[in-house]
């Protein structure tokens, strides 16, 4: 597949044909919202938890500014370096630069969007500075040379039998399809790296304002050792991962791992609050934080898209969308595929470049049932589709045929005209009746011999 967004159409139409794939993300996103249903069930007052959740992100972006500050402020004063980045490009060189001075040729990695966001392990190898996915999905996509299909679970769109011929192909280990020995290949190769670490790379899921504080949450301990058994720790973040308060963190971590795995709460909860120290002897020498920006200051300000950027990164809304069912991850060509990528992408991105990710949705309103913060996303792809046909972004021939339509409306006569043609055409084509972008797929709808309009005036004349 093309990776990139505008080529989404021959992408989907592709993805739509494997049916092998289709399989492989029906089964994984069902199994996440059987459970995921199991867990909020236990939960009367799930909703008001949403609404709480909506309105603790709401504050921190509408005041983005102000939080921005006082986290740089509060996580200084815990020995943190802070480096604010305005561009990708800027934090991808403070990185680089920080990896740099310490001589380092190989670094270990937790599973990171903001990352994959950055394209950053394709810049550091570039540069001769080996990268070591430590996330067991992010270690198979790594080693299959692609990119995650999803948030949370990056290789979804590959059986036990694909991971079983990848390792075999590239770890040269006889061929076995048990997840149990599959892992345990995995933990033992990276063991060594683990071990012989000199600096690691996290993501961070919230960061508190009030205390500086970090949180990490995972299932497989492997962003704990990447933050903890290295001497310096990196920890990338976009702007918009502050939250308030420490005080909110036991409502994010109800809704985040319900939503995004179906658990009651992940395996593993870091909150980093600095360096190590005489008072605190583990943890690194050295904590950088890296505040990515990247357009999100300016998005904050727009009175609608604001708030996609209430989003938590559970991936639920792609669980339960039929067209990311229908075609999975890599057909969207971008960092942040289903209804949360069709939303971000084109806001935060390129508009031109990814104008038809938000006519990819049913509109069924399903991602905003389940979103965890409660963000409208299919009213935001109904106000990305308006933009995107005011600023002319759709094809001159999609224009002539919304031109026409508009002329045949808006006459009675001309409508009924329309409706005349249809049918003759239907007469001589029969199912053939070329509609584009309808018919290559579907059969033509039936044509009535006469309008409900007809009919209606035989029963007045009656």
């Amino acid at each position: 597949m093309n990776l990139s967004p505008s080529e989404f159409k021959s992408n989907a139409r592709r993805a739509v044909h494997d049916q092998h794939l289709r399989e492989k993300i029906k089964k994984a996103t069902g199994t996440s919202l059987v459970k995921r249903a199991e867990v909020v069930g236990e939960i009367p007052e799930w909703e008001e938890l949403r609404q709480e959740g909506h309105d603790r992100r709401k504050e921190v972006i509408d005041n983005l500014d102000r939080y921005i500050r006082t986290f740089t402020g509060t996580a200084r004063d815990r020995g943190m370096i802070v480096h604010y980045a305005g561009t990708h490009d800027d934090a991808t060189k403070i990185i680089y630069d920080i990896i740099r001075r310490t001589s380092v040729d190989t670094v270990v990695k937790s599973k990171s969007m903001i990352t994959e966001e950055l394209h950053l392990n394709a810049m550091l190898e570039t540069n001769g500075i080996r990268v070591i996915e430590t996330d067991l999905g992010e270690y198979i996509i790594q080693l299959a040379g692609e990119t995650p299909s999803h948030i949370t679970a990056p290789a979804l769109h590959k059986s036990k039998e694909d991971i079983a011929r990848l390792f075999q192909e590239k770890l040269n280990i006889p061929y076995t399809d048990d997840p149990v020995k599959l892992t345990a290949v995995a933990r033992e190769r990276l063991r060594k790296e683990f071990l012989n670490a000199r600096v690691g790379i996290s993501g961070v899921n919230f960061a508190c304002a009030d205390t500086g504080t970090l949180t990490i949450i995972e299932n497989e301990a492997n962003a704990r050792l990447c933050t903890v058994l290295p001497d310096l720790h990196i920890a990338v973040m976009s702007i918009d991962k502050i939250i308030p308060s420490i005080d909110d963190l036991p409502l994010f971590l109800k809704l985040l791992p319900r939503s995004a795995s179906g658990q009651r709460m992940t395996s593993y909860v870091s909150m980093i609050n600095g360096p190590r120290s005489h008072h605190n002897p583990d943890g690194p020498r050295q904590v950088h934080v890296v505040m990515l920006n990247g357009g999100r200051l300016q998005l904050a300000k727009h009175p609608a898209w604001k708030e996609s950027l209430y989003c938590i990164r559970c991936g639920a809304c792609m669980n339960v969308c039929p067209v990311y069912q229908s075609v999975g991850g890599h057909a969207y060509g971008a960092v942040y595929p289903g209804p949360i990528g069709a939303v971000v992408t084109p806001t935060l991105f390129d508009m031109k470049e990814a104008r038809e990710l938000p006519f990819a949705s049913s509109l069924c309103g399903a991602c905003t049932d389940i979103c965890p913060v409660k963000i409208d996303l299919h009213h935001h792809l109904l106000l990305e589709r308006r933009e995107i046909v005011d600023r002319g972004y759709k094809p001159f021939t999609e224009k002539i045929a919304m031109s026409v339509w508009r002329w045949f409306m808006l006459s009675p006569a001309r409508f009924e005209l329309a409706g005349r043609i249809g049918w003759v055409l239907q007469k001589i084509l029969g199912k053939k009746l070329p509609l584009p972008g309808w018919t290559p797929q579907r059969q033509a709808p039936a044509i009535a011999a006469k309008s409900f309009r007809s009919l209606m005036k035989g029963d007045s004349k009656k």
